[in-house]
């Protein structure tokens, strides 16, 4: 006979004649035991997957916040000035330094497809703005802006010219406009080579830049004067 550790597990499985305990050996006793729980009678009232996954999440958060408040000065009141000083920081920065930028790569040229007139590239500004393509929209304004300069002649067109060279020399003609030709030109760069995005207002302070530069008169230099009155 088994010793009484097993006779007590044994016995919890009872014969079909009268409810009578009997021993049987270990293993088949355990492994008749384990088939009988097993029945879905016994687990009606268990609760589901669902339950026990939030329970273990909310043991593990527990856990967790009593570990942060027992570390932190204060306990768990501590623990939530911490956080909200954090926070606070957080969104502090985040409203002093705006969207983070991403690396600013190297200029590079202002036109990048086939030459086309300043009209031409208004009319896509124009469209890219009727779609709400703000940076597309922007990137054409620049252009038209820039290739108009050049139809007047008073900006060589020179292939591989960037927005910025092309703002600087512009500036020198027109000095009166030095500051926005600078501001549209770093607002190109942004959109195109620093990730960020433009909007509505960026695009109609180009657009504005480019109809006043329509009707500015440049200021002739000592040589480019003289050579006009020849």
């Amino acid at each position: 006979m088994s010793g009484v550790g097993g006779s007590t597990a044994v016995r919890l499985l009872m014969i079909r004649a009268g409810g009578v305990p009997v021993d049987t050996p270990r293993v088949p006793a355990r492994e008749a035991a384990e088939h009988e729980l097993s029945k879905p009678m016994y687990h009606e009232n268990d609760p589901g997957l669902l339950r026990r996954g939030l329970d273990q999440l909310w043991t593990w958060l527990d856990d967790l916040l009593g570990m942060a408040s027992g570390a932190a000065p204060g306990g768990p009141l501590g623990v939530v000035v911490l956080v909200l000083v954090v926070v606070g920081l957080v969104a502090a920065l985040w409203w002093r330094l705006g969207t983070p930028r991403r690396v600013v790569r190297p200029a590079a040229s202002l036109f990048d497809d086939a030459p086309r007139t300043a009209a031409e590239h208004r009319t896509a500004a124009e469209a890219h703005a009727a779609a709400h393509r703000w940076n597309e929209a922007v990137q054409e304004r620049m252009r038209a802006l820039v290739r108009s300069l050049e139809e007047r002649a008073l900006l060589d067109p020179r292939p591989g010219r960037t927005a910025d060279e092309a703002a600087a020399e512009a500036a020198r003609l027109l000095p009166s406009n030095a500051a926005r030709l600078r501001a549209a030109a770093e607002e190109f760069d942004d959109v195109t080579y620093g990730g960020r995005a433009a909007d509505q207002s960026a695009y109609q302070s180009v657009r504005a830049l480019d109809i006043d530069l329509e009707a500015s008169k440049p200021l002739l230099t000592t040589a480019a004067a003289r050579g006009a009155a020849e």
